[in-house]
């Protein structure tokens, strides 16, 4: 199965952030870089990113979202 499912991650600006900690893998399923997400926001928050969207290959699914709690 390949990894077609890829995250973006975005900065307060909404620029990519590329630091090298930061998972690049694919995710077979939607419901796997979801699952991921959910695992994983925390530490991405703690890493930087502020938002997120969900790529499957060159087309976006959703996005920005931001991790944060709404207000």
């Amino acid at each position: 199965m390949s990894a077609d499912w890829t995250w973006v991650y975005l900065d307060a600006q909404g620029n990519p952030v590329t630091d090298a900690a930061l998972p690049t893998n694919g995710f077979p399923t939607q419901s796997d870089a979801e699952n991921y997400l959910g695992e994983s926001w925390r530490e991405l928050l703690d890493a930087g990113v502020e938002a997120v969207t969900l790529r499957e290959n060159d087309t976006v699914v959703y996005g920005p979202m931001s991790l944060r709690a709404a207000e």
